[in-house]
């Protein structure tokens, strides 16, 4: 029984999403964002978005691909997914984000505030937004490899674990309430 497969910043990383797959055998695939930039395999990444009909939300990566027209190592059809991609996905009980919401009205959180959102209002000297939140929902994210998994469960859970940057890539199986990951193939990014 796998269910509902959520998954962490991506950044490229074809055969660590692959391994993350064959692991967890899900009937529904969400990615946090961040897909294509960064590793070593864009378009590996894209052939199993489209194998395994995944869906997603948008990343602030994901917005300078369409910023920049493109991606050399990407089909016309992959940037015309990316700019349909929603900002926000939801279910019963739980909420994606690529990067944020505004704590006291995540309503109305714009755009760019969910892609780039970790501290409110957006000092480094602020507290993380999911410090703040107030939602009867379980909000996953990504966005925030420097600080690696974010387990606060039942409130919040940030699955970018650095993939890209030689650590782990992470995966939340909703219907068993589980983590699982896969270790990076190698370092494909140096931390920037």
């Amino acid at each position: 029984m796998a269910g509902t497969l959520f998954v962490g910043d991506v950044h490229g990383c074809a055969a660590e999403l692959s391994a993350l797959l064959e692991l967890a055998a899900p009937t529904r695939v969400i990615l946090v964002g961040d897909l294509f930039t960064k590793g070593p395999d864009p378009a590996g990444v894209w052939a199993l978005v489209q194998a395994w009909a995944m869906e997603a939300v948008r990343g602030n990566h994901d917005q300078a691909v369409l910023a920049q027209g493109g991606h050399p190592d990407l089909p016309p059809a992959a940037l015309d997914w990316l700019a349909a991609l929603p900002f926000t996905l939801e279910g019963p009980g739980w909420l994606v984000v690529h990067g944020g919401l505004v704590p006291e009205d995540p309503a109305g959180t714009t755009p760019h505030q969910a892609m780039n959102l970790r501290q409110y209002p957006g000092a480094e000297s602020d507290p993380f937004w999911w410090e703040l939140i107030e939602d009867p929902r379980l909000i996953i994210y990504g966005h925030d490899a420097r600080r690696g998994l974010q387990d606060h469960r039942p409130r919040t859970l940030g699955l970018d674990s650095g993939c890209v940057y030689g650590k782990t890539l992470t995966g939340y199986l909703l219907e068993e309430d589980r983590l699982i990951q896969v270790p990076a193939a190698r370092v494909h990014k140096p931390v920037d």
